[in-house]
């Protein structure tokens, strides 16, 4: 795998994107649309803007130019896929539900007991499940629908904010939907990735709003209809999972745009939101201890 690169103009971001015409990696701040890939400052002659997405969508997925494909998206889809083989594995029966990685690792405050008698629940001091939870699911189908989105939305938001960025966004919002599913759902064991994966679509949606990505309200139109599915299927989805991440995502993209010259305030920024998450969290289950 190649090394990472970084805008010319800015050295500090890393970026997967390449002008078209001189071959320099530039970050998402710098592009300009050309009619065939994009250009940078200096040969675009225009102001500063961004491809549609559905072309970012295509680069990040072969990679710039073939020399580099999205290593966090990919990894975090291998590391999903490792822990859904690990469910089945441990099973006392087939399926996910049924095993001890589910029962130790799945989100709710309280109301389950172990087999020794101990009572489970972030309301007991689990608050690992917060994490945990983003990296369970409840079937194949589950688990099948949330990585081809995080394929999708994954690599187009990691070729735009580059690695490490796009990491802490997705675990930090993943933590938040966690908070939003305690906060609506507490007694309900929660799993799965989607909460994260709807920050990283409210990040987008921030990007979109400013202008840095030309999608014609592409962005906003995936929301809504999600948005729509999670309501009409709320017995089966966490709505505040849901919500909580694609406000986290949301929040924490207008910080990293704010900051985008600063690591540290970026990575500060992150650890804001996963602060924020957690009182929140603790507020919430407090009532059950």
């Amino acid at each position: 795998m190649d090394a990472p690169r970084y805008c010319y103009r800015h050295p500090d971001r890393e970026t997967g994107l390449s002008c078209s015409e001189c071959g320099r990696p530039i970050c998402y701040e710098c592009m300009t649309p050309a009619p065939v890939g994009i250009r940078c400052p200096e040969h675009s002659g225009k102001p500063q803007g961004m491809q549609k997405v559905t072309r970012a969508a295509e680069r990040a997925v072969t990679g710039v130019g073939g020399r580099r494909v999205n290593a966090v998206t990919l990894g975090l889809i291998g590391a999903n896929v490792l822990v859904a083989l690990i469910e089945l594995a441990g099973g006392s029966r087939s399926g996910f539900l049924n095993s001890t990685i589910f029962e130790k690792g799945s989100l709710f405050a309280t109301g389950f007991v172990s087999a020794s008698g101990k009572q489970l629940g972030v309301a007991h001091g689990e608050w690992w499940r917060l994490f945990t939870a983003m990296f369970l699911h409840a079937s194949f189908f589950h688990l099948l629908v949330n990585m081809y989105s995080l394929y999708f939305v994954g690599s187009i938001m990691e070729s735009l904010i580059g690695r490490w960025r796009f990491l802490l966004l997705y675990l930090a919002s993943g933590l938040a939907g966690s908070a939003g599913a305690l906060l609506l759902s507490p007694l309900k064991p929660t799993v799965g990735a989607s909460g994260a994966i709807f920050g990283v679509l409210g990040g987008l949606f921030v990007l979109e709003r400013r202008g840095n990505i030309a999608t014609g309200g592409q962005i906003a139109g995936l929301i809504l209809i999600n948005l729509v599915i999670t309501f009409a299927f709320s017995s089966s989805i966490s709505v505040g999972g849901h919500i909580g991440g694609l406000i986290g995502g949301m929040v924490l993209m207008v910080a990293l745009l704010q900051f985008r010259r600063s690591a540290l305030y970026s990575v500060a920024a992150v650890a804001g939101v996963v602060v924020i998450s957690v009182v929140v969290a603790y507020a919430k289950v407090r009532t059950y201890q």
